[in-house]
């Protein structure tokens, strides 16, 4: 029962956590031959995970010391998770720099992103959804996106105060979307991603549009009117193609300012430094394949391009599968694939003057999750055990060892029963050769 709420909920915290524990001490107690530390090593040694571990990884244990807290303090620290969740980061000091980089950039937007994931964990807590999930902030990162992107795509501007309703409305259905995308999604032990968010983004857009009386959004043109001819190679600015890297990070959240970026990756490389380097690989193959597809130079500068197979190569390389270098060019793969699904899909829903948001990543990534491959390398975890690469490396390496000590134990005692029975007639006949029993 506990593994199918973890599931449904995608909830990759204590339960998770408690697999691994005990694990871990089963693989310590099976290993006769593992290194003990010195009693003076030991002390100095734990001193220095525990320092570490307060603010890297998914600092389980500031964690554990929320949940003996307020309520308050337990609903500003879920808050912070679902910040930084957008990027699959479960660390609440990642969520505050990011917040930072979102000030940086448009308080407005920000304030809407903090507002949404407000809204959307307070809903889950009154839909009673799983508290773990909660605490992990699951439930909170697509009310931030929502926050967000709908304050950038009204067309009323900055400080539009009664854009805050449609906004708390739309953010307390994200839990309601989540939970019944779980429900389905679970028969194959899938994540749900950020659809949730590209649901009711376009729902809202779609529902609004450029002349809406209370509520306009920016018009949405056809691609096919917003392809000028890009010049020569020589008009390439070679400072904005670097940009154009933390930039395409910044634009998982609507950000174009660089400095935004710059802090976001901070965040990432506080928490796993793996999903740091992927956010920014797949940041540059998108760019590289932007100027493959000829698209216009703005929108690639502006970081439109890097986003979605960002993202791609974040979830793939390493998040959902143990990091190897199988899976990290798998990754790479992934994010050139949703590239260009980017240019198809952002084509498709401007038609119907809608924005394309992270469908490309959703699509792509749910794609490469469905792969049945037979090399040991490529290992997809279930939901359940899913945490930060760098654990996920540890967790699989902690499985190995403990297949192992299990395999060597059953063939000694296979041997010891072998020995055994070998021994028997043995002694039978050494009684029939002397007339005695033995001794």
């Amino acid at each position: 029962m506990e593994l199918n709420e973890a599931l449904q909920s995608q909830c990759e915290g204590d339960y998770g956590h408690k697999q691994r524990k005990s694990l871990t001490h089963l693989t310590e107690a099976s290993m006769d031959n593992s290194y003990q530390p010195s009693h003076e090593e030991a002390p100095t040694r734990s001193f220095l995970f525990r320092a570490v571990g307060l603010f890297t990884g998914d600092m389980h244990l500031c964690r554990e010391w929320v949940k003996k807290q307020p309520v308050v303090i337990q609903l500003l620290d879920w808050i912070l998770r679902g910040v930084a969740q957008v990027m699959f980061v479960n660390n609440p000091v990642s969520g505050l720099l990011i917040m930072a980089g979102l000030v940086l950039q448009n308080p407005w937007r920000a304030l809407n992103g903090l507002l949404g994931t407000f809204a959307s964990t307070v809903s889950a807590m009154l839909l009673g959804l799983n508290r773990e999930a909660i605490s992990a902030g699951l439930h909170g990162y697509n009310g931030t996106l929502v926050g967000i992107l709908m304050a950038v795509f009204s067309a009323k501007g900055s400080w539009y105060w009664w854009l805050l309703m449609p906004n708390i409305f739309m953010s307390m259905l994200c839990p309601v979307v989540s939970s019944a995308l779980s429900s389905v999604a679970i028969k194959w032990d899938l994540p749900i991603f950020t659809l949730p968010f590209n649901i009711l983004l376009c729902l809202h857009v779609a529902a609004t549009g450029a002349n809406h009386p209370y509520f306009p959004e920016v018009d949405i043109l056809p691609n096919d009117h917003l392809h000028p001819t890009n010049d020569s190679k020589e008009s390439l600015n070679i400072s904005q193609i670097f940009l154009s890297v933390p930039v395409g990070v910044g634009q998982v959240y609507g950000c174009d300012n660089p400095w935004t970026g710059g802090l976001i990756l901070l965040a990432l490389l506080l928490s796993s430094p793996t999903i740091c380097f992927h956010a920014i690989w797949g940041s540059a193959a998108g760019m590289l394949s932007g100027f493959a597809l000829a698209a216009p130079h703005k929108d690639i500068y502006s970081g439109l391009w890097g986003y979605n197979s960002s993202l791609s190569c974040i979830a793939i390389g390493g998040v959902f599968y143990v990091i190897t270098w199988q899976t990290h060019l798998l990754a790479v793969i992934c994010a050139l694939f949703s590239t260009c699904m980017t240019a198809a899909i952002s084509k498709l829903m401007s038609v119907l003057a809608l924005p394309a948001c992270t469908w490309p990543f959703c699509l792509s990534s749910l794609i490469f999750l469905l792969i049945s491959s037979e090399i040991p390398a490529i290992c997809r975890l279930p939901l359940s055990v899913v945490s930060y690469p760098e654990e996920n490396r540890r967790y699989q390496r902690q499985l190995k060892a403990l297949e192992m000590v299990q395999h060597s134990q059953q063939r000694n005692s296979q041997e010891e029963a072998m020995l055994k029975e070998n021994g028997r007639p043995n002694v039978q006949l050494a009684v029939d050769r002397d007339g005695s029993e033995p001794v």
